[in-house]
């Protein structure tokens, strides 16, 4: 029990979180929204781990979000920065049209 709260609602808020993104990320083909959702799975996954962690007693996992949630700022960071300039090329962020940068 994590005040009150059973591990069993951590799992499948978490799992729902989860699933919400992987939908978000194969359905959709705007590239800010595939980030987000990628975003949110993140998060799904660092809800889980501050969960276990504190059920165990045990820092580590919340050390480990610490450094998940450094990572997802980076790539935020370089994902809008690549985002911006394809934006700037093709006029569109539509994910089907970076297909061209092929050739």
């Amino acid at each position: 029990m994590l005040n009150g709260i059973p591990i069993n609602f951590y799992i499948m808020l978490s799992a729902v979180l989860f699933i919400i993104g992987v939908i978000g990320v194969m359905a959709r083909r705007n590239a800010i929204i595939i980030f987000m959702c990628i975003e949110l799975m993140l998060n799904a996954v660092n809800l889980l781990l501050v969960a276990f962690s504190t059920l165990h007693n045990d820092a580590s996992g919340q050390v480990f979000v610490f450094f998940i949630m450094a990572v997802a700022a980076a790539e935020v960071a370089v994902g809008l920065a690549i985002l911006s300039m394809v934006y700037r090329n093709f006029k569109s962020i539509d994910i089907d049209l970076l297909s061209r940068l092929k050739n």
